[in-house]
Order: structure tokens, then C-alpha cells, then sequence
């Protein structure tokens, strides 16, 4: 006897009809979204006790660790310091990004919407056993 998909009943044919949708409207839905940088140098990137940090001074521990890891490869505290001032710049990047939703008319985003929530209840649906 042959089971469909996921090892239920529930059908095949609703299982790729459902993550046909699901992926066309999360394509559709993340194609709409615009993401805006306010990142630069001098800008800032984040506080610790309401003091801003701008990328500059992450930036001055990075290239102490750079030098001590270009003067002995051995050095942990080098290394230590420039990959957390990595994390750190890394961090603030993505801190700083705004996402928009594009400029769509309601019928788009309606029909995005229905691709996108209609692909999961059909994909969701498939699984469920009878």
C-alpha cells in the first residue's frame, strides 16, 4: 500500500501543490522587503551604559589585534580581540538595518499573503494522517 506524503494519507498532490505555494509567496513576500543601511564610519553602532560606540572605535581594537597577530601568530589575546571586534562590527551592521515593505497595491500583498499562509495550511494538511 502506498503512502503519501510524509508517511500519511494525506496525498502527495496536496503536499507539492502546497510547497509550490509556500515558496512562491515567501519568494514573493521577501522581494518585497527593502533593507536601508544607516551604517558608517563614525556612526553609531551601539551603546553600553549610554555611551555610543561608533565603528571607528571598534575598528582601533581590530587593528591592535591585527598587529599582534602579524608580530606572533601565537597570541590568543590578539586573536581574542580581533575576531570580538568582528563580532561586534558584524552585530552592529545588522543592528542598524531597516527593513521596509516595498510600495505594492493591496491586491499584490493580498495575493502574496494567500500563496504564502495557503501553501502552509495544504503542506500542513498533506501530513496529517486520514
Amino acid at each position: 500500500m502506498a503512502r503519501g506524503a510524509g508517511g500519511s494519507d494525506g496525498g502527495t498532490g496536496s503536499f507539492l501543490i502546497g510547497l509550490i505555494m509556500m515558496v512562491g509567496g515567501g519568494y514573493l513576500l521577501l522581494n518585497g522587503i527593502v533593507v536601508r543601511p544607516n551604517f558608517g564610519f563614525g556612526s553609531r553602532v551601539f551603546g553600553i551604559g549610554g555611551v555610543p560606540i561608533t565603528s571607528g572605535m571598534i575598528l582601533i581594537p581590530f587593528m591592535f589585534g591585527v598587529g599582534m597577530i602579524f608580530y606572533n601568530s601565537r597570541n590568543w589575546f590578539g586573536w581574542g580581540i580581533a575576531g570580538a571586534s568582528l563580532v561586534a562590527l558584524i552585530f552592529g551592521v545588522i543592528a542598524n538595518m531597516t527593513l521596509q515593505l516595498a510600495q505594492m497595491s493591496a491586491f499584490d500583498l493580498i495575493v502574496i499573503l494567500v500563496l504564502l499562509v495557503g501553501g502552509i495550511g495544504l503542506f500542513l494538511r498533506s501530513l496529517r494522517a486520514g
